[in-house]
């Protein structure tokens, strides 16, 4: 009986605990993701190319959200996601800015290479 309750708790905890890691991570889907791609993240980071909008910039997180386009180099379908960046990256920025952009990914980090107004 103990087990069971473990078990319970700990299902029932597991969303609590992961919630701090997943903050500033909005991902919406613009369509289904069945054949996404997502690499371990023991693997080699993937570059890839992509042009969207400008959501929200976090300076304090280091993050840009960006609702952009497909990305086939990744198997990506369109959707707004959020990704590193640097502070001077992040300065050149305005919500609502269309852009064009280069970024690393590997697993679910993905990190701004360089990035220019369209």
């Amino acid at each position: 009986m103990k087990t069971k309750l473990a078990f319970i708790l700990s299902l029932a905890l597991a969303p609590a605990v992961f919630a701090d890691e997943m903050k500033g991570m909005e991902m919406k889907q613009s369509m289904p993701m069945g054949n996404m791609k997502m690499e371990q993240s023991g693997s080699t980071a993937k570059t890839a190319k992509a042009t969207g909008t400008v959501r929200n910039i976090d300076e304090e997180r280091g993050t840009v959200t960006i609702a952009h386009g497909p990305v086939p180099e990744l198997d990506w379908p369109p959707m707004t996601m959020g990704f590193k960046a640097t502070p001077e990256q992040l300065e050149q920025l305005g919500e609502g800015d269309e852009v064009e952009f280069e970024f690393a990914s590997q697993g679910m980090d993905s990190s701004i290479t360089s990035i220019k107004q369209r």
